[in-house]
């Protein structure tokens, strides 16, 4: 059932998204998990309590949301399922799971970066790439803010897309809205801030735990997209992921980025700056470094095809599952 819960999902994030008319009335399942999150933080990380007790309650602040999100995901299932027949519950389940899958929106944040730089140059650009990336962009150049769009797009399509569709296959519903309900923990308190650095501890750790399988798989599909689409070079990423993604200052998110760079035939990741501060970070990838517009439009193309090839594995995986059980 939950491969075409999943299957489903895909679909429906994929012709729709996530109407804007919805968000205005109602917000997003990731806005009320952050209102939680902003309760328990505003109150259990107070600068008085000691580092230890901080990161205790941090802790506690995760089970508190995990404990919330799944309680509600269960009960939306199991309601869900005894009022409605098979197909439908399926397709009740698999509309609400679309809603923590982020194909449609990660598509479209992107090329308003690509569409930025091509009609109101580089300043459009930086102010476009500032919204989806947390690095400083006022002195980036065009090659710097494509590959920061770029590196964003192959980092989000494996936690925003890759991730939650992987465990809502493992887990249902209450497995993917638990992974959101991670990765927003770790979005909004996971940092090595002075406020943070206690309080985020276990969102951190959990959220680079969660998203190791995701990570891979993503550039699994990266290379199998550069496969069977004319123009990239498979081989490429296969041989970048090999020789730098265990270089990456992450543990997950230089596997999508090595594999977009050697399929793209590009340098992605390397030397950025963080609230004035520069971070040192491995290159990803040995191809061209002066890049513009025309290759976050590539990179798109080739985001596309891996989702295309990541909706007829759930299918194929599917159909194989119900014809053996």
């Amino acid at each position: 059932m939950f491969f075409f819960t999943s299957l489903v999902a895909l679909l429906l994030d994929a012709a729709c998204g996530y109407p804007q008319w919805l968000f205005a009335r109602i917000g997003h399942p990731v806005t009320w998990i952050g209102r939680l999150i902003a309760w328990c933080e505003t109150r259990w990380n107070l600068p008085r309590f000691s580092f230890g007790r901080r990161r205790v309650n941090g802790t506690a602040c995760l089970i508190v949301v995990m404990a919330a999100t799944a309680a509600a995901c269960v009960a939306f299932e199991a309601v869900t399922r005894l009022v409605l027949p098979w197909p439908f519950s399926v397709l009740v389940i698999g509309a609400a799971a679309s809603m923590l899958i982020a194909q449609r929106s990660l598509y479209e944040h992107v090329t308003a970066v690509a569409e930025a730089l091509e009609d109101g140059g580089i300043d459009a650009g930086r102010k476009a790439v500032g919204m989806i990336v947390g690095r400083d962009t006022a002195d980036l150049d065009e090659a710097a803010v494509s590959r920061a769009a770029i590196e964003s797009l192959a980092e989000n399509y494996s936690d925003g897309v890759v991730a939650p569709l992987f465990w809502l296959i493992v887990g249902g519903l209450p497995g993917a809205a638990l992974y959101k309900a991670v990765n927003t923990a770790d979005s909004m308190i996971g940092h090595k801030s002075e406020r943070y650095h206690a309080f985020g501890w276990a969102a951190a750790r959990l959220d680079d735990l969660i998203n190791l399988p995701a990570s891979r798989l993503a550039a699994l599909l990266i290379i199998a997209a550069a496969g069977v689409r004319a123009g990239f070079d498979a081989r490429g990423g296969m041989q970048a992921v090999v020789q730098g993604a265990g270089r990456h200052r992450s543990p997950n998110a230089g596997w999508p980025e090595a594999a977009m760079a050697g399929a793209l035939d590009i340098r992605l990741a390397g030397p950025r700056s963080y609230g004035g501060a520069v971070v040192e970070d491995a290159w990803m990838g040995s191809g061209r470094s002066d890049l513009g517009a025309a290759d976050i439009r590539r990179a798109l193309s080739l985001f596309r095809t891996a989702c295309v090839v990541q909706a007829a594995s759930v299918a194929l995986l599917g159909l194989v599952t119900s014809m053996l059980f």
